[in-house]
């Protein structure tokens, strides 16, 4: 079994753990990798998300080798028999555990953004991970969350080892895996893209989900962090507990359109009261799906800003190549998409391309009568969508990463050839997929920023 990214196999994963919706469960993704698989689980579910923070403690000798591990809320798992065996001293345990603490605070800080930590007290608890290796982190992880009150834990992975069943088994009470391959090397084998997750990418996931279940002010989960807070308990603190929710998003749904003679999938998210939404046309081997897109759209949604992400493509044409470059179809297709949701919205409409998906958006844009408010290119080839640049009449921001060389120079010939207002951002240090600590943020400030400013004045 193949992934194409950690959302997909989020996705397929989410349906091997149906039979655990009616439990209530509480999700918990391993920093990082597994956080955007678990989101998609999470919101699968319709359970809470939260992030496991776990710090091995390795021996001072053999770092590899694990005698313990610890967890927020004191957690501590020692195992006494490693202990023994290795002849540790108290004085060098002490070390490593105070180094390791000190890691784990600053993580969960910056993960949660200041949120607290979800209550597990007689909860089942979904532990997710991208895949398992030796198991070492993921067994660790389980037995912090037991030892933090769940009174069921269950390890949820795509791929891992044909053995990890038999070495995880004392940890936990169900073990799901999706994939079980006999050539078994590495977790990346098993994925197209195992690109790594940027902590930006996790702290803005876990911002969407608590957004989406009422969490975000909350110890708790669920239905117990209704009437919580200053207001006190009761009817009126429900309803304005219920109000915030759907005032972060009053519609969160997946959606199909027929654009082009095609039957295309999407994930629409309007704010309540939302003044204009952005559409986001994918790159190459890319999908509605990609965590770094899904970044700046709840960074849009946190500001207001309604958001659509669609496929393109079908799945049976993502696999020819060359559909990804037909610029003048997904253009078409684009566009199409575009009458679909004015009908659905009458707001201004705005386009967010990457890659490839850019020079769609700008061509989209480009054509006669486009009713589009503002276009944000991120790493975009708007060479594809030649000879039509001069004929975009939206406010086009480029935003390139200043480690990309050759598409700062597209984008600079792009940028002199089109006649409406245009403006290149370079990121310094920042590669093509923007994967470097802080680059995809901002990004996100900055697609928000252009479209506060080119599309909201327009409602």
């Amino acid at each position: 079994m193949l992934f194409t990214d950690r959302a997909d196999a989020g996705h397929r994963l989410a349906e091997a753990l149906q039979h655990l919706e009616g439990e209530d469960p509480v999700v918990l993704g391993l920093p990082r990798g597994g956080v955007p698989v678990a989101f998609q689980v999470a919101r699968a579910l319709k359970a809470p998300l939260d992030v496991i923070v776990v710090r091995k403690l390795g021996v001072p000798y053999q770092r590899e080798l694990g005698f313990g591990a610890i967890g927020e809320g004191g957690v501590r798992v020692i195992s006494d028999d490693i202990v023994r065996r290795g002849r540790l001293e108290q004085a060098d345990l002490a070390s490593v555990e105070h180094a390791e603490a000190a890691e784990l605070a600053r993580q969960a800080e910056r993960f949660r953004a200041g949120r607290p930590r979800l209550s597990l007290e007689g909860r089942t608890a979904i532990v997710v991970d991208d895949g398992i290796a030796t198991g070492a982190t993921a067994a660790a992880a389980c037995q912090v969350v037991r030892a933090q009150g769940a009174a069921r834990v269950v390890l949820a992975v795509p791929v891992a080892p044909p053995d990890a069943a038999e070495r995880l088994r004392t940890a936990t009470d169900e073990y799901v895996c999706l994939s079980t391959p006999f050539a078994f090397s590495a977790v990346g084998e098993w994925y197209r893209d195992f690109s790594q997750t940027p902590d930006d990418e996790v702290v803005a996931l876990l911002a969407e989900a608590a957004a989406r279940s009422g969490t975000a002010g909350s110890g708790k989960a669920g239905s117990e962090a209704e009437g919580s807070g200053p207001a006190g308990s009761g009817p009126g603190a429900e309803a304005a507990a219920d109000k915030d929710v759907a005032e972060a998003v009053a519609i969160d749904e997946e959606v199909t359109i027929d654009a082009a003679g095609v039957r295309l999938t999407g994930d629409l998210s309007l704010p309540a009261g939302a003044r204009a939404v952005v559409m986001f046309a994918h790159g190459s081997g890319s999908s509605r799906h990609s965590p770094r897109n899904r970044l700046v759209a709840a960074a849009l949604n946190e500001a207001g800003l309604g958001t659509l992400l669609f496929d393109l493509l079908t799945p049976a044409e993502e696999a020819h190549r060359s559909n990804v470059f037909d610029i003048a179809t997904l253009a078409e297709r684009l566009t199409d998409a575009t009458a679909w949701l004015r009908d659905r919205t009458a707001v201004p409409v705005g386009y967010f391309g990457a890659s490839t998906g850019a020079a769609a958006a700008l061509r989209a844009a480009a054509a006669p009568g486009a009713q589009v408010g503002a276009v944000v290119s991120r790493g975009g080839r708007p060479d594809l969508a030649e000879p039509l640049l001069h004929a975009v009449r939206a406010p086009t921001l480029l935003i390139v990463g200043g480690n990309d060389t050759l598409v700062i120079d597209l984008n600079q010939q792009a940028e002199a050839a089109m006649r409406c207002a245009t403006r290149l951002d370079i990121i310094p240090g920042a590669t093509h997929l923007f994967e470097e600590h802080g680059a995809l943020q901002q990004v996100a400030d900055l697609a928000r920023d252009w479209f506060l400013s080119h599309l909201v004045k327009e409602a």
